[in-house]
């Protein structure tokens, strides 16, 4: 819980590609941020994944998702977001990335691990 895995501005908007590596499909989900598939695939994203998302369906035939994410305007080096997939017993053996939102111009220089002590919750 106490890993940084990324850091990220403030406000900015990013491309995450996201694939499977298993035999099942995943749900992926990022707490506190909206974004949009740009494609799925080869393809373009079917209807259901069109407009606002925070949550999206992951092939489990190895296709990358691409997703246009935006980060949210609220900046904390402490308090970090969360992503996952949301099959139960991957959330159960902790496989999830946590990241940072910092001022623009502060990604470099933010820390990669929280003091526990001091550590705030996961935005949800």
């Amino acid at each position: 819980m106490s890993r940084i895995d990324s850091v990220h501005a403030a406000g900015g908007v990013e491309v995450w590609e996201v694939s499977s590596l298993g035999t099942t499909a995943h749900n992926f989900h990022i707490h506190g941020v909206s974004f949009r598939v740009l494609s799925v695939g080869d393809g373009d994203p079917d209807a259901v994944d069109r407009g606002p998302k925070d949550t999206v369906k992951v092939p489990k035939d190895g296709s990358v998702v691409r997703l246009l994410v935006t980060m949210p305007e609220h900046a904390s080096e402490t308090v970090p977001y969360m992503a996952h997939c949301h099959v139960l017993q991957h959330e159960d053996m902790g496989m999830m990335m946590q990241f940072t939102v910092v001022e623009p111009g502060q990604e470099a220089s933010a820390p990669r691990t929280l003091s526990m002590q001091g550590a705030g919750h996961a935005k949800h």
